[in-house]
Order: structure tokens, then C-alpha cells, then sequence
């Protein structure tokens, strides 16, 4: 990406900072004490912190003007400004919750949301404590596992590996989020680029600026 201006993207526990050199995570306390009196863009999904950057920072809010063709009323503007990274393909989000969206010739058909990898492990540990184990995300799925910890991976990639490939189909692969690395693991084809993000959001800022003009 080219130098610009410092891009924020404000998810529901942390804030994701791009600094022109690279993606910082920081908490809110954090990322307003080192970044508040700077230039910032942002986009956020956290409407309880809005008053304190309205007060504490000089940031401003391009939520606004993150759009694409086809997105419905509630769709997320971290979604709105993944799909606007690249025209074509399959767009994953693994963070809290994964998310999946299809984007075709720039306009948006549609997606679905799976919950997060750390979700879907703690709503086994709530069924017992025989259940509480980490994810084999290295798991071979040829084969049936016989071990607690690899029939509980395997329940969880599975599914989430075989509806992104049919979904994907020949189309382009991209992956970001928090879990972004394990997840693109799962498929022999997948791009994982913690920037497509703020990528769309370039490009939002981008057209906005042409249509000023």
C-alpha cells in the first residue's frame, strides 16, 4: 500500500492501527493515548466507544462512505470493507466470529457467519469439562481421528473447509482476522493479507475523493 494517512480498524475488543509501515493491535486505553492527537481514519463496529473518540481523539469516521453494490441494510463495515479490497472471491474474516462473503465483478452476492474458532471451542467446554481442549489445526481430514481433541478439531474444520471450497469454486481465496493464519491453513489456495481491510478502506477513501471531484 502507498503512505497515507494512518487507518484504523475498530473491531469489539481491540483497535487494528495501520501505520504505514504495518498493522498494529492495540486496546482502546492504548491506541487513543499513542494515536489520539493524529490524523486517523476509522472504521468501527464498536458504538460503545464512539463517545470517547468523538472527546479524547481528532479521528474521523469514514464508516459512511464504505459501501458496495449489493450489501444489505446490517452488514458490518469491516465486511463492507474487506469485500472492497478486490473485485472477485471468496472473503474470510476469522476473528470472534468467521465470516464469509462472495464478491463477483465488484458486486456483493451474499456470505454467511460461522462462530469463531475460540467460540466454537468454548461452547464444547461448556457441554463438559471432557470436552475442554485446544484446535489440531494441522488435523488430517482424510481420515476419521480417534482421540477427543482431534474428533473435535475435526468437527470444527471440516465444515468450515469443505462450504469455503465449495463456495470458492475456482474463485480467489482471501483471509485475514486474528485467526486468519490458521484458517488460510486450511486450504492449499488461500491468500492471507491482514491489510485487505484497510485496502477497501484506501479505496473507499479513494472514491469518495473522486466524487468531491
Amino acid at each position: 500500500m502507498e503512505d497515507g494517512p494512518l487507518l484504523a480498524d475498530i473491531g469489539n475488543t481491540r483497535i487494528h492501527l495501520y501505520n504505514d509501515k504495518e498493522v498494529v493491535h492495540l486496546l482502546p486505553d492504548d491506541a487513543i493515548e499513542q494515536y489520539g492527537a493524529q490524523r486517523v481514519y476509522y472504521i468501527s463496529v464498536n458504538r460503545h466507544l464512539e463517545s470517547r473518540l468523538k472527546t479524547e481523539t481528532v479521528w474521523e469516521n469514514i464508516s459512511n462512505r464504505v459501501h458496495i453494490p449489493g450489501e444489505y441494510d446490517t452488514m458490518g463495515v469491516d465486511r463492507r470493507a474487506l469485500c472492497l479490497s478486490h473485485d472477485n472471491g471468496v472473503f474470510v474474516d476469522a476473528g470472534s466470529a468467521i465470516t464469509v462473503d462472495v464478491m463477483e465483478r465488484g458486486i456483493y452476492k451474499g456470505g454467511f457467519i460461522y462462530p469463531g474458532l475460540s467460540a466454537m471451542l468454548e461452547s464444547y467446554a461448556r457441554i463438559s469439562p471432557a470436552l475442554e481442549t485446544g484446535l489440531d489445526s494441522d488435523i488430517s481430514l482424510t481420515e476419521l481421528p480417534r482421540t477427543t481433541k482431534g474428533q473435535i478439531s475435526y468437527g470444527i474444520i471440516a465444515p468450515i473447509k469443505t462450504l469455503i471450497e465449495t463456495l470458492s469454486c475456482g474463485k480467489p481465496l482471501y483471509v485475514t482476522g486474528g485467526d486468519g493464519r490458521t484458517v488460510s491453513g486450511f486450504f492449499a489456495n488461500a491468500v492471507y493479507d491482514e491489510m485487505l481491510v484497510f485496502k477497501g478502506m484506501v479505496h473507499a477513501l479513494r472514491g469518495s475523493e473522486e466524487e468531491k471531484n
